[in-house]
């Protein structure tokens, strides 16, 4: 492979562009947002050009820099990339540029400013960077460090930007809701500081490092954990783990610690919110795969059962709350809440059909996140309120707008033949091979997940048109370009989803054998008149 720095490359072109994006004269908005989209696709382009190189039955860590950073402290700057990292960060590249077209009118600040455009274009880059890096980061600390300052963008895409109101409630709600974001993943990040901490001192003690200090090496930590050499008592693993594991659950997020994400989808722009749910929120689900499962595989399986059943008591409680809403919005919110419940569940079934299935489903619940979203917030923006209540008829006077808003819903109750499917499918059999019972329990939310999407669009879509609905006009040409590439995204991934599960089974698989890892062998019935070995009765 070539010696060139694709990794370092894809993350530093979106934040390059960000800078040169608030360089553009105040009165150049069209040329800030045509700025920002044209780099938004050099860097799909980069992410497409490392897919089209990337080989999946090769070394398990790709396109790899290292670099010397702090070596005092055993920290570098070290990039790489497996097949779950691949498939997450075409997943964020092949998004950003959408949403920067969906927001393309959506930018406008609650307060005074020329430079708006600017800012919000800029904070989007500035996100897109700081995931592709946590991504393909295989240091320790380099990971954490971009793991939280993406938070500060991303409070100010949530909190500073909207529609335009002079309702002072609406713009204290928006406040409020960002601090709320902050808070919460600012106290998971400090706990898992404390974590990262003790696990340096840990490869300090054991002289993991050069020198006989210790590292952030994520690959030398890796190794030592799972050949035995982490001297720790086994209690003070534990505790490690969970500081990661917290701050993981908050960011994915777990019940219960899921209470920001319905206001902060709310408050946001659709785009920003869709950045924060598809894109950001992977980062924690990503940080559970890799470093919970890679770093800590005794307490990865100790304390699994535990968090499969947090995971099973958030799909179905996000499923519950979903059909209660009357905010369209705050419904897809909580309908991602038991979709993170799968792929948690996915994650600590810790079988190969559980993991490729998890991988696979945070794919897809962008794509369709992403489009439900999307087009409800084009909705949302003709008629000028949330309410599902005040729609009907939608179809009416805007079939292309209904019908694809279908499709997306449908996506989101995993209808077959769509992208989710797949992925829930896999889930469900790979945990049900290790854990039948939470697999059977988290199958209840196929059930509620047709009643809140059906319910849905029969509410807002079909029947009479009802009075404020008459002028509402279809999909724009903008608009189709945003959501057609995710329609069909969701059908091709449906119908043929092995280029993706070719480049995630063999990382999935490298994860499960280097934590000793296997899949329960089926149990099989003895025939009459046969013992459980094979052998005859006497």
């Amino acid at each position: 492979m070539s010696d060139f720095p694709w990794l370092t490359t894809l993350w530093v072109v979106p934040l390059v562009g960000a800078a040169l994006v608030l360089m553009f004269p105040a009165s150049w908005r069209t040329g800030a947002r045509s700025f920002a989209l044209f780099v938004s696709l050099g860097t799909l382009g980069i992410g497409i050009w490392l897919a089209t190189q990337f080989e999946p039955g090769s070394e398990q860590y790709q396109f790899v820099e290292k670099h010397e950073w702090i070596p005092a402290f055993g920290a570098g700057y070290t990039l790489g990339m497996d097949g779950i990292a691949l498939v997450l960060v075409l997943l964020t590249a092949g998004l950003v540029p959408l949403l920067i077209l969906a927001g393309w009118q959506d930018e406008r600040e609650v307060g005074s400013g020329r430079r708006v455009s600017h800012y919000y274009m800029a904070l989007t880059l500035v996100v897109e960077g700081m995931v592709l890096i946590s991504f393909t980061a295989l240091d320790i600390l380099l990971f954490y460090i971009f793991f939280e300052v993406m938070l500060i963008p991303m409070y100010f895409l949530i909190g500073g930007f909207g529609p335009r109101t002079t309702d002072l409630a609406v713009r204290q709600q928006r406040s409020r809701a960002a601090v709320k974001f902050l808070l919460y993943n600012l106290f998971g990040g400090l706990i898992m500081l404390a974590a990262v901490i003790g696990l340096y001192v840990i490869t300090a003690r054991e002289k993991l490092g050069t020198d006989g200090a210790g590292t952030f090496d994520f690959r030398v930590v890796m190794e030592a954990a799972n050949s035995g050499q982490l001297g720790a008592a086994p209690a003070v693993l534990n505790a490690v783990f969970l500081g990661f594991m917290f701050a993981f659950a908050v960011k994915a997020p777990l019940w219960p610690l899921h209470t920001w994400l319905p206001d902060a989808a709310v408050a946001a722009t659709p785009a920003s919110a869709v950045l924060m749910m598809a894109v950001v929120d992977k980062v924690g689900t990503f940080g559970m795969l890799r470093y919970c499962l890679l770093l800590f595989p005794s307490a990865s399986s100790t304390y699994a059962p535990v968090i499969s059943v947090l995971a099973v008591i958030g799909i179905i409680y996000g499923a519950l709350l979903a059909i209660g809403q009357t905010d369209v919005m705050r419904l897809i919110a909580y309908t991602s809440i038991s979709h993170f419940g799968f792929i948690i569940l996915g994650i600590f079934a810790m079988t190969t059909q559980g993991g490729t299935g998890a991988t696979l489903y945070m794919v897809n619940h962008g794509i369709s996140t992403a489009a439900l979203f999307l087009i409800a917030g084009f909705l949302v923006s003709r008629r000028g309120t949330r309410l599902i209540a005040e729609y009907g008829g939608v179809q009416n006077v805007a079939p292309i707008l209904a019908g694809t808003f279908l499709i997306s819903g449908l996506a989101t109750l995993s209808l077959p033949g769509l992208a989710p499917f797949i992925s829930e499918f896999m889930v469900l059999i790979g945990t049900f091979t290790r854990y039948p019972v939470a697999a059977v329990f988290a199958s209840t939310a196929l059930v509620l997940a047709a009643l809140y999407v059906l319910w849905m669009y029969q509410r807002m879509m079909t029947g009479p048109v009802k009075q404020g609905n008459e002028k509402l006009y279809d999909l724009l040409p903008r608009e189709l370009v945003v959501v057609v590439p995710l329609i069909a995204a969701l059908l091709f991934l449906g119908a043929y989803p092995k280029p993706a599960l070719d480049r995630i089974d063999p990382a999935v698989a490298n994860t499960l054998t280097k934590i000793g890892q296997h899949d329960p062998a089926p149990a099989v019935k003895p025939e009459a008149g046969q013992t459980t070995n094979g052998g005859a009765h006497k």
